[in-house]
């Protein structure tokens, strides 16, 4: 990171000239940044919760920036917990409400103690090196993310020129964009997640640099990348994510089977995955619950069809091509991101209710309709029908009759399913 910038005075913004209210940020926080401040310390509100109030927007959480020492903050509040063990944090807890307050932090560079400072190929993997506000301001990743509102004063303070790229709606990285994806290159995403949630334009410097380091994401462990995907697609703009995730190609590290098909021009499955997204976006819009496991499975959709094809051209039945075909896409997916198994279960149970779907003769019906994972299954097959998969028609319309229908109902729908002609085999629907 280039450091040389912080010799520079930091811009202040006076009260009248910005549109920040202490009554925009939220009682809990407000509380915190008195104590603080009543106590002799330093007390900013800093990064999302300042950037996004000067957007218009209300923040979900409230960070704190000060330069007491997570010691000093817990002698002052008696609800406070200090978490992590390299760098510690203060979370003072109001009911379900958590402030996180973060002692300024100093370059790396300046610890004494190597097990403070370690570096690897360029990524720093521990940092626990407490500074000044203005060091604090430097070292963080976005400009936008570096504005600290002071309430001593209620003024702004910008080291970086955040409040310039705010205004211009651009994304600009603190520093080296190369060295600081060499550093962390989970940066990476941060950006693609800052300008799908903002509508911010990437600044040309930080496209430059995701085209040439995209790859260390390969070096970031899996879990982890399976923690910000969670943030990148369950925050209300994933079919903007999933957009500027493929147009930097960095849809090719997170998801290569499904990268790989789209760039065939399957539009099919393009259509398949936004429709899957624009369904999620509008749930979360709505307060409703997303399963991370019905997102994997559309993301994976196509290329499960295209393994199961091969298998099926090698004298497989439909049931078992699935049953393996599924094992090849989620085990060459977690190798880049991690699935716990408490999602693969799911995903797995999704794929193969679709063939279920199909076989409704008999007690078939009745008794999938029962099973924990109908609904998941019913939904994945209307998406497939949103999305234009043909031949989908008769059989969305019949299962969703059939859930309302009383007993008299569902008898006479399942012998007139009986008398009627045989239909395709569900392996030749919508399948490469």
């Amino acid at each position: 990171m280039d450091n040389t910038a912080s010799a520079s005075s930091p811009r202040i913004i006076p009260r009248a000239d910005h549109t920040i209210s202490r009554a925009h940020i939220s009682e809990s926080a407000r509380k915190v940044l008195y104590r603080l401040h009543d106590a002799g310390y330093a007390a900013y509100l800093v990064g999302g919760g300042v950037r996004d109030l000067l957007l218009g927007l209300r923040p979900k959480d409230f960070d704190l920036a000060t330069n007491a020492t997570p010691e000093q903050i817990s002698q002052l509040f008696r609800n406070c917990r200090l978490i992590g063990r390299r760098f510690r944090l203060a979370h003072i807890h109001f009911g379900r409400e958590i402030i996180e307050v973060a002692t300024f932090r100093g370059h790396h560079s300046q610890s004494e103690d190597r097990d403070d400072a370690l570096v690897h190929d360029g990524m720093l993997l521990r940092d626990n090196v407490y500074g000044t506000l203005e060091e604090d301001a430097w070292r963080r990743d976005f400009t936008v993310n570096a504005l600290y509102y002071n309430i001593a004063d209620f003024s702004l303070v910008d080291y970086t020129g955040g409040l310039e790229d705010l205004q211009q709606r651009r994304l600009k990285m603190i520093g080296d964009p190369t060295v600081r994806f060499q550093e962390d290159p989970v940066r990476m995403l941060r950006a693609i997640r800052f300008a799908a949630k903002l509508g911010f334009a990437l600044d040309e410097t930080v496209i430059l640099a995701i085209a040439e380091h995209r790859q260390r994401l390969q070096a970031v462990p899996p879990a982890r990348l399976f923690d910000e995907l969670l943030k990148l697609f369950l925050k209300g703009h994933a079919l903007r994510t999933y957009e500027l995730l493929y147009q930097h190609d960095l849809l090719a590290v997170m998801f290569p089977t499904a990268d790989r098909l789209l760039k065939t021009g399957d539009a099919l499955f393009d259509r398949f995955v936004r429709q899957a997204l624009i369904n999620t976006d509008q749930r979360i819009h709505d307060d409703k619950p997303v399963n991370p496991a019905f997102l994997f499975a559309a993301m994976l959709w196509g290329p499960l069809l295209k393994t199961k094809s091969v298998y099926r051209s090698q004298n497989m039945s439909s049931i078992q091509a699935m049953q393996v075909a599924s094992g090849d896409i989620l085990n060459e997916q977690s190798q880049v991101i991690a699935l716990p198994k408490r999602f693969r279960l799911p995903i797995r149970e999704i794929w193969a209710g679709q063939t279920r779907l199909e076989k409704r003769q008999g007690r078939r019906a009745s008794w999938f309709l029962q099973q924990p994972r109908f609904r998941a299954a019913y939904d994945f097959l209307l998406l497939r029908h949103q999305a234009g998969e043909a031949g989908l028609d008769e059989l969305c319309a019949w299962w969703t009759q059939f859930q309302v229908a009383d007993e008299p109902q569902r008898k006479h729908m399942l012998n007139t399913l009986r008398q009627a002609p045989r239909r395709p085999k569900p392996d030749a629907i919508a399948e490469p």
